[in-house]
């Protein structure tokens, strides 16, 4: 009756960690909100030139990297309205009106930044379309074999070395605390850890959380949050505290190797980011994809829906990963490796925890 009690008080301690999470997220949307809300569409005409004026007024009363853009990019936001304004005239067709505004968007290099209508999705993609892939599916089929493990959408299994692999392709879904425990557990007898999250492209920062929170046995500062409070570029809260505390499951004592690429973003770079502030843990790969800002959602008067970075994050040392984070141990896929089937990633990983 003891261990069952302890078993109950543990999973209301996480359940009620994980609305805690939640809840601030929510916070920040609830502000959102409160702050879009005053982006009153209404008042433009569904012409090109209204959605034009819509679009760049929701952009420049809410979006949140204006100031980092301007000193990593020379954003100028006001100077991409002259330029931008010329293009439209009423005798424009929907197709021309989303090229252009599509283009304009593209000046912030967001990842988080899309324009969405019936016929496309607005997006700029060169946070990992103009670098190497550095992953291969059929890499990975050569190492996972076909008698893996699957708990919680990871695949995992044991390495002829020893050492423990999982594969995380997303954090699009929550993770459930007994998969978590029943994975740490079988992976418990190697000697170190690979986790994979090479092309994930994200999903729900409160599962990242939750997977980091098996790696630290104490609470640990991995970062700061802040929210627009107006409408000016540079309006912004205090910085919020991001703390990581441990898990109340099993948590992983030993090694580890975070294998990252250009297109793991969003969530999986907040994840990145929190694991490294764990003991133990090595990244090895490729920069990540950055995209550390929560982003919020609005429309123009024509129903096209525009997504946008609204509170932006940083890392420990108060610093944007907007652009990604830099490995540990910067690492690619060579030819020779691939051609006899190996992922030399992978290997240097395996490597760097066996020594």
């Amino acid at each position: 009756m003891k261990n069952y009690a302890l078993s109950i008080t543990h999973s209301l301690q996480a359940k009620r960690a994980k609305l805690v999470s939640a809840l601030r997220i929510t916070h920040y949307i609830l502000l959102l909100f409160l702050l879009a809300s005053c982006v009153d569409v209404d008042e433009y005409p569904d012409t090109p030139n209204g959605n034009f004026e819509a679009l760049w007024h929701i952009i420049d009363e809410h979006y949140c990297f204006f100031d980092y853009k301007a000193e990593t990019i020379g954003l100028n936001w006001d100077e991409v309205y002259q330029r931008y304004s010329k293009q439209f005239d009423s005798g424009m067709t929907e197709v021309q009106q989303f090229e252009v505004l599509t283009n304009m968007l593209s000046e912030l290099r967001d990842g988080h930044v899309n324009l969405y209508s019936s016929f496309d999705v607005g997006r700029n993609w060169s946070w990992h379309e103009n670098y190497p892939q550095n992953f291969a599916d059929t890499l990975l089929r050569k190492y996972l074999g076909t008698d893996y493990k699957i708990a919680t959408g990871m695949r995992y299994r044991i390495l002829d070395d020893n050492i423990g692999y999982i594969y995380c392709g997303s954090f699009a879904n929550e993770l459930g605390e007994g998969n978590l425990d029943d994975i740490m557990a079988y992976l418990m007898p190697c000697n170190g850890l690979i986790i994979d999250i090479r092309d994930n492209g994200g999903g729900m920062i409160t599962s990242a959380e939750q997977f980091a929170a098996r790696f630290t046995n104490k609470e640990i500062l991995v970062g700061y949050m802040q929210h627009k409070t107006g409408k000016g570029h540079s309006q912004f809260s205090a910085m919020e505290e991001q703390r990581l505390k441990p898990s109340k499951g099993i948590r992983w004592q030993k090694r580890v190797a975070i294998l990252t690429n250009r297109s793991v973003f969003s969530a999986a770079n907040e994840f990145v980011k929190y694991m490294r502030c764990c003991p133990n843990v090595i990244v090895v790969g490729d920069k990540t994809g950055g995209g550390a800002g929560l982003p919020f959602s609005s429309e123009l008067p024509n129903g096209w829906g525009v997504r946008f970075s609204a509170c932006p994050m940083y890392d420990r040392d108060k610093q944007s990963t907007e652009f990604g984070i830099e490995p540990d141990y910067n690492v690619a896929i060579t030819d020779a490796d691939a051609l006899q089937s190996k992922d030399t990633i992978i290997e240097f990983a395996r490597k760097k925890l066996a020594e």
